[in-house]
């Protein structure tokens, strides 16, 4: 579904609209949560307790956001034409298959991505697809990786932290040589803070979108980023959600503290790179607005990052909200570069 200029050029279409960061959950693995949440201790996970213990209960919000996150047909249809929304890139919600052990993950991984694959064959115009892998077993990830890949899979999704670890431990490095080498992107989806994390972030319900995703994966962005990822991958391609996790606002104090923490050797962990972190969030890092459908932010990040860098995003279903599609409309840029931001930058990332 293409949008128009307007005036003289009413009819001439400028832009397609593509959401890059859009959930999907089948059914029988929204029930495979309920029975976590059922037969796990109350200290297993509180972050996911919190998150899937709200949306798998009774409460308005709650029952309509579980119908729509399983649906791939007519209601989702629906909700992307009513607004103007040509085309999702639909992955699997969080936390994915990251909660369960390696086995049932790589399984469920495996299934998930078949069942993703059969609905977007029945509308190949309006989806394409990020494959769920199982960090668990980074062997195990890179092949079900590569065959997603082979199926048509335009990238891969993880779900930040994978119980408690992160990508950063070079274990798991070999998932970002499959990406490197296969060419496709690796998509960073938040997830709730790991229990060593979240205890703070309870009491006042910050342990979400509120604040808990951002915090918890620029985390493990930052992570990647001064492990030296980057420089042992300099092709690989890094697509964060809500305009970074807040990162682009940080582009100078990163560059700042890093410097000075290099020069007094003062961390093990820490060790000099080839670029400063911002050149990389610059170079290897793409961001979309998911979620984050306001002007100021989105402008700003364009500027810091470029605009070939941003990407439009709804977040849907967490955040349908039809009216904001008119912010992005009504951003004050040019028309080449809202084309950028709607349909091209993805179109490359991607390679739709």
């Amino acid at each position: 579904m293409s949008a128009s200029a307007t005036g003289n050029r009413a009819l001439t279409p400028i832009f397609t609209r593509i959401a890059a960061e859009e959930a999907w959950a089948p059914t029988s693995l929204l029930k495979r949560y309920k029975k976590l949440l059922e037969t796990k201790p109350a200290s297993w996970d509180p972050g996911f307790r919190s998150l899937w213990g709200f949306f798998t209960g009774s409460s308005p919000r709650a029952t309509k956001l579980v119908e729509r996150i399983q649906d791939l047909g007519a209601q989702r249809l629906a909700d992307m034409d009513a607004t103007g929304i040509a085309r999702q890139i639909v992955f699997l919600t969080a936390p994915g298959v990251q909660v369960f052990d390696a086995a049932t993950a790589t399984s469920l991984a495996r299934e998930v991505n078949d069942q993703l694959n059969d609905s977007i064959k029945s509308h190949p115009t309006r989806y394409s697809a990020l494959a769920a892998i199982a960090p668990q077993d980074p062997k195990s990830a890179v092949k079900e990786l590569q065959r997603c890949v082979a199926l048509g899979f335009k990238g891969v999704v993880i779900n930040s932290h994978t119980q408690g670890e992160y990508l950063d431990d070079p274990k798991y490095w070999p998932i970002f040589e499959a990406c490197e080498a296969l060419g496709v992107p690796l998509y960073l989806h938040p997830s709730t803070p790991p229990p060593a994390m979240i205890g703070p972030f309870l009491p006042r319900g910050l342990d979400g979108a509120i604040y808990g995703f951002a915090v918890e994966t620029g985390l493990h962005v930052l992570r990647i980023v001064v492990a030296g990822v980057f420089d042992r991958y300099p092709k690989l391609r890094l697509v964060v959600g809500h305009l970074g996790e807040g990162l682009p606002f940080w582009l100078f104090r990163l560059d700042f503290m890093h410097e000075a923490m290099v020069r007094a050797n003062r961390y093990e962990g820490v060790k000099p790179l080839k670029k400063k972190p911002s050149e990389y969030l610059k170079e290897n890092v793409w961001v979309t607005t998911s979620g984050m459908q306001w002007a100021p932010a989105i402008l700003f990040s364009q500027q810091v990052l470029g605009v070939e860098r941003v990407l439009y995003a709804m977040d849907y279903p967490y955040q349908f909200v039809p009216e904001e599609v008119k912010v992005t409309d009504e951003l004050p840029i040019s028309d080449a570069d809202k084309k950028k931001l709607y349909q091209t930058n993805a179109e490359r990332v991607f390679s739709l």
